[in-house]
């Protein structure tokens, strides 16, 4: 069994376009989350999101490649650019060929699908680009990778709303740890800020007219948001012999399915999956120090995973810092995993815990320390990242400081 490791990280969400500044943001505590531009906005319910503004595809792409390029694709291709480039790898023979994808998206190109119904079926149009389908589609965003990168060993898109990309991370951990690749680029993309998507999630009654506030007891939602984040996964002996910097080594992961419902998250399955991450690292409860929640600020989420991770934890509980970086940059579904990883490296590189901004009334049944409003000082040598999704699906990812 092979170690894995992190060795470059790259974003683009609504709080910067680059690592940096997403931690910088996630140190002050800093909100994304603002009012939407864009179409249509009257008719919608819901007018605020974790949207990426100041985003120009003309300073990164050709017109030839905007054309084959949804706006999910296109920030996956910033995130990964600055990840490889931190990493220092060059994908060329033997490696190209044990090096692949898998990256995390619940909605794909859903920007192209909309803005397509509305050529169709509100303009009148009969025909749309030749290249909608290759746009649009979900293993868009990982195929362009491939081929931007000459990644030619496993390379596919996992789709598990909420958890996709703790999923898909969690898949290049095991290939890698297995022996069958050497390097993997990882993560995940959401681009659901269209006018389409919006109305899509109004219909669920669970989103927040005005802020996310995971865990305080007058949360009303959550929020939407946007963004990627990639990350090279690579074999520890690999990434050492060529005197690579790692930022944080990948021990654990486990996912379950709640079998229970649709929509309503079982505490039994989020336990399981942070128990399984535990039992696959080798953990002890007491070995976590951080626990970057999913924490969306709705009120049948918050509890359920409060009271997973009190079964889970037992007494130690009381002494875990956990928080929900959804608070600063909203929800972004299947990305969002991807995102939140981030926070987890800055814990344990920086010792710096990102806060649950927006807490405002304590709520009995979220009794945790939930590091409210304020980012913390804490050395803490093990993370824990949870991701549950609609469908039941949940995915726990577990990282320890190197």
């Amino acid at each position: 069994m092979k170690r894995v490791v992190i060795t470059g990280a790259g974003t683009i969400n609504p709080l910067a376009h680059d690592v940096a500044g997403t931690l910088a943001a996630f140190r002050e505590g800093r909100c994304g989350i603002s009012d939407l531009d864009i179409r249509d906005k009257d008719r919608l319910a819901i007018q605020i999101g974790g949207q990426v503004h100041d985003w120009n595809p003309e300073s990164h792409f050709n017109r030839q490649q905007i054309v084959l390029y949804d706006r999910f694709t296109q920030f996956t291709l910033l995130a990964a650019r600055e990840a490889v480039a931190q990493s220092g790898l060059n994908f060329a023979g033997d490696l190209s060929y044990e090096s692949g994808v898998i990256l995390g998206t619940a909605g794909g190109g859903l920007t192209t699908s909309d803005e397509n119904y509305r050529a169709v079926y509100e303009e009148g149009k009969n025909r749309v680009h030749p290249f909608v389908v290759p746009k649009l589609m979900n293993n868009a965003a990982a195929s362009h990778l491939s081929m931007e990168f000459q990644l030619k060993g496993p390379s596919f898109t996992v789709a598990t709303a909420c958890a996709s990309s703790n999923h898909a991370m969690g898949q290049a951990f095991h290939m890698i740890r297995s022996g069958l690749t050497r390097a993997m680029l990882t993560g995940g993309s959401e681009a659901m800020l269209c006018f389409g998507g919006i109305k899509a999630w109004e219909g669920l009654r669970v989103m927040s007219k005005d802020a996310c506030r995971p865990f305080s007891a007058n949360r009303n939602g959550m929020v939407q948001g946007e963004g990627a984040a990639v990350f090279v996964f690579e074999d520890y002996d690999h990434a050492r012999a060529r005197g690579a910097e790692i930022l944080a080594e990948v021990i654990g992961f486990a996912m379950t399915a709640d079998a229970s419902d649709i929509v309503l998250p079982s505490k039994h399955g989020a336990a399981r999956a942070m128990a399984g991450a535990l039992r696959d690292a080798r953990l002890n409860p007491e070995d976590v120090g951080y626990i970057n929640a999913h924490g969306t600020g709705t009120a049948a989420n918050d509890k359920t995973e409060c009271a997973a991770v009190a079964d889970v934890f037992g007494h130690h509980a009381d002494r875990l810092m956990i928080s929900s970086t959804k608070s600063m940059h909203g929800h972004l579904i299947g990305g969002t995993g991807a995102v939140e990883l981030l926070a987890c490296i800055m814990a344990l590189r920086e010792g710096v815990i990102a806060p649950t901004i927006g807490y405002e009334e304590p709520d009995p049944e979220c009794a945790l320390d939930v590091v409210p409003n304020v980012a913390r000082q804490a050395k803490v040598d093990v993370v824990l990242s949870n991701a549950f999704a609609f469908g039941g699906l949940n995915a726990v990812l577990a990282l320890r400081r190197v």
